[in-house]
């Protein structure tokens, strides 16, 4: 294989359908007189006084074509708690402190998909924030065809605390009790309603936008901002999605995908984007997006990782350090994933990165360092043999990355791309809105799948 380096401006919106001209000119101007203009007016104006005598409100305002609401198709039914506001809404009021590190207000905005990035019309790109999956995954459950309003008829009971929001907003808050307090303050109130004591809470679930490590203080350490919530005995009880697990202690705590940008309203959209990936050019070999983390044994290796692709014509690299807006830019950051075959994901604060996903998005294989950076977190989402998806590295044999990728053959990586394309809705978040979508994407496979746990615990009748 050969590859030259090189830039390639790429489209990434859905092509737009030209409106061919619905009615063709004719030739001959119709012509009316003044009586027969009159006696039309006067016959349509009896006509409407017959058939439409009451005319409603309703209809003397602007209305927009309906499409068919979802049905649920699923063997399962999800309940929903209505918590006091304090545990979710309220916490949006001070979008401002919700991140010590940046305002949160624009990323909490539609329902957590952020700002719309196409402002002309409706829109599936979003500018949507990597901690914020919380809010999406409520948007969903909300409009779910498979929730129930009935809770004596639900296998699952959905607990839709913003805990992520509030972890991240206290995270300098130097007295722990009041860093733990709303956490404490929700497990006593979910705990003292009367379907927790069905299973003692086992069918029940939270989910949350960060990683579980910000909820598992094992003691009256600061251990940087990390609340209690995951280490309390009756959430232990319950199951708690996060976009990161712990690999070792976590038995209740299950891997769900970080949100992208793209959350299509249709199976359409979905299928469009799909066969937009299958079709682009990809001239570089592999790439690199991310930047140096210093004091982080885990991410040791993404020096290494800067210096090989900035030193080989088959990589393009795109480096983030110092707050580089290029790297906050997500059609540039799915440029470059688009142009290149392979992805290298090396783990940054924490194991996992929502660039992983964004790579799948964009078709591009992704090659691992860490069997943490995906293997042991999304078991729901993944194919059983990995090597159909992605390249795993060891960090010993990482010294010759362009090396190693350049053995893997071209029919082997068009089907190792196809698998990555077909998973792209599965690891997708459709819009809450979404009506024509029949594509399973990740809260679908969620619910499905705790539903399917559930029935597996006893339960007691009340």
């Amino acid at each position: 294989m050969s590859y030259t380096k090189r830039q390639v401006k790429i489209d990434l919106w859905p092509e737009k359908e030209t409106e061919k001209e619905k009615y063709p000119k004719n030739k001959e101007t119709l012509k009316l007189t003044t009586p027969t203009l009159l006696l039309f007016c006067s016959i349509s104006l009896i006509f409407l006084i017959l058939h439409f005598p009451f005319m409603s409100r309703e209809f003397t305002t602007a209305s927009f074509p309906r499409t068919p609401a979802r049905t649920c198709d699923l063997n399962f039914t999800v309940y929903v708690y209505d918590l006091p506001k304090e545990f979710n809404i309220v916490l949006l009021q001070n979008c401002r402190h919700l991140n010590i590190y940046t305002n949160m207000c624009p990323h909490v905005a539609n329902n957590g998909l952020g700002q719309p990035l196409n402002r002309s019309g409706r829109t599936s790109w979003f500018a949507t924030h990597q901690f914020i999956a919380e809010m999406i995954f409520h948007a969903r459950v909300e409009n779910h065809p498979c929730r129930t309003y009935e809770p004596n008829n639900a296998d699952i009971f959905y607990v839709p605390f913003y805990g992520g929001l509030y972890a991240s907003s206290v995270f300098r808050e130097q007295n722990l009790t009041k860093r733990d307090e709303l956490a404490v303050r929700l497990v006593d109130y979910i705990s003292g309603q009367r379907w927790w004591k069905r299973s003692n809470g086992r069918d029940h679930f939270l989910a949350i936008g960060r990683t579980a490590w910000d909820f598992m203080r094992s003691s009256d350490t600061d251990d940087f901002g990390a609340n209690i919530l995951m280490q309390m005995p009756r959430v232990m009880n319950m199951s708690v999605l996060t976009v990161e697990r712990q690999p070792w202690k976590g038995d209740n705590h299950f891997g769900i995908p970080y949100p992208s940008y793209f959350h299509p309203y249709t199976s359409a959209e979905m299928v469009t984007w799909q066969d937009k990936m299958r079709r682009v050019e990809r001239p570089n070999l592999f790439s690199f997006v991310g930047g140096p983390r210093k004091g982080l044994e885990k991410a040791a290796i993404r020096g290494e990782l800067i210096k090989q692709c900035a030193e080989s014509s088959h990589c393009e690299l795109l480096k983030c350090e110092n707050g580089g807006s290029r790297c906050h830019e997500p059609m540039t950051v799915l440029g470059v994933m688009a142009r290149s075959r392979f992805c290298l994901q090396a783990p940054g604060d924490s194991f996992t990165r929502r660039s992983t996903f964004d790579a799948m998005l964009a078709g591009c294989i992704p090659v691992f360092f860490s069997p943490h950076t995906m293997y042991t977190q999304y078991l729901w989402y993944l194919p059983d043999d990995r090597r159909s998806y992605s390249v795993f590295m060891e960090e010993k044999n990482s010294t010759q990355i362009e090396q190693e990728l350049l053995r893997i053959s071209e029919s082997e990586v068009v089907q190792m791309r196809e698998t990555v394309i077909d998973l792209i809705p599965s690891l997708t978040y459709a819009h809450p809105n979404a009506t024509n979508y029949d594509l399973p994407d990740v809260v679908d496979i969620a619910l499905e799948t705790l539903a399917k746990e559930a029935r597996d615990k006893v339960v007691v009748s009340l």
